[in-house]
């Protein structure tokens, strides 16, 4: 049964929704936000996801937030904008946010070689020894790593001539985050980025830091889809260390709410957002589809800013941005239905319908 729900927002902080058909944005766009909530609905039914949310933020004011389906199919919970999800990969440009804060503050330098503060060599030697894809042509010597490498994914082969997407490497960046700070990841993620952002509903969790028991009720069960369509309780992602690739539980309106914080600057300077969202750019000059934390693509005459996140069998997200315009869409899922199998050396969001339905409904 199709259940849709547009959330009135009643929070001081988020500017009120109006359940109408349609929303004049502060710049004076109108939107029809039933019809697009529609459309994600049936794209939700033709993944088969149990459940998602969306939100859409328009020139620092939160025009959207919608709860699609159900958080819990068993229990008959249908999912609202303020239904916990774990976000995966989405955390990333939390964690870079962190990097770029830290820096600011003179604590942390993205450009240090990471082998002078942490244990890089004797990981590096390990991992690259490993069979996993992602430790293919990593090569260790000589030690010319940085923080930036690992976080713009340029640190496979040659540091900063290839572009190549690593979680397991963007994750151990928080061990010189960690080294710099002297103080746990999941610590500093709470005092730099929820905190200032006002993100109640938002938390890490790793294998040594369970998640608190509001959020744990709160948070939508993952599925997987059986060979008929149908959804089967999966099993929760395994336990993960304190690193910076993912470990994130949040709601889509936290992370309105750290969009609009990064927007507005609260969270860090014009500067470093405008460093962080741009192409990285390697030593031969050939702009990465990267930057610090985000995807960075121009399609159609726009440039997009996005990350998505995906647990297989679990959960899946994206969050989308597109500057220019003032424009972010968020949408959290209790499976992996939102997820396209983005390659590894590219960046191609466009093949996200999810993605081409926002595009269509609120850019072109």
């Amino acid at each position: 049964m199709k259940k849709i729900i547009i959330l009135t927002l009643l929070l001081a902080s988020l500017p009120s929704l109006s359940s109408a058909q349609s929303q004049t944005s502060a710049g004076g766009e109108s939107y029809d936000l039933e019809a697009f909530a529609q459309q994600l609905d049936k794209l939700r039914e033709a993944a088969n996801i149990p459940g998602m949310s969306v939100a859409v933020v328009k020139n620092h004011a939160v025009v959207l937030a919608t709860g699609l389906g159900y958080a819990d199919v068993e229990n008959g919970i249908p999912a609202t904008a303020t239904t916990v999800y774990d976000v995966a990969s989405v955390s990333k440009p939390l964690s870079a946010v962190l990097a770029l804060r830290l820096a600011e503050q003179g604590i942390l330098d993205l450009d240090r070689p990471i082998v002078d503060y942490s244990e890089w060599s004797r990981f590096c030697a390990d991992f690259s020894q490993q069979p996993s894809i992602f430790a293919q042509e990593l090569r260790c010597q000589p030690a010319g790593h940085t923080l930036r490498h690992l976080l713009s994914h340029t640190a496979t082969g040659v540091p900063n001539t290839r572009f190549s997407y690593n979680p397991i490497l963007y994750s151990w960046a928080s061990r010189p985050i960690m080294a710099a700070a002297d103080e746990s990841f999941s610590t500093l993620i709470q005092q730099h980025i929820f905190d200032v952002a006002e993100m109640e509903q938002s938390a890490r969790r790793h294998r040594n830091l369970p998640l608190r028991d509001d959020l744990a009720q709160q948070l939508a069960p993952p599925y997987r889809i059986d060979s008929s369509g149908a959804p089967q309780r999966a099993p929760a992602p395994p336990p993960q260390g304190d690193g910076a690739a993912g470990g994130v539980i949040t709601t889509v309106l936290d992370l309105a709410r750290f969009d609009i914080a990064l927007d507005q600057g609260v969270l860090i300077s014009a500067e470093s957002k405008a460093e962080m969202m741009a192409a990285t750019t390697s030593r031969n000059g050939e702009l990465f589809p990267y930057g610090i934390g985000w995807y960075v693509q121009e399609y159609q005459g726009h440039t997009l800013v996005w990350h998505s996140g995906w647990w297989e069998d679990a959960y899946s997200a994206l969050y989308l941005k597109v500057p220019a315009l003032g424009l972010c869409f968020i949408l959290l899922a209790n499976s992996e239905g939102v997820w396209w199998d983005n390659p590894l050396d590219r960046a191609e969001v466009q093949r996200s319908e999810f993605a081409q339905t926002f595009l269509r409904s609120f850019v072109y």
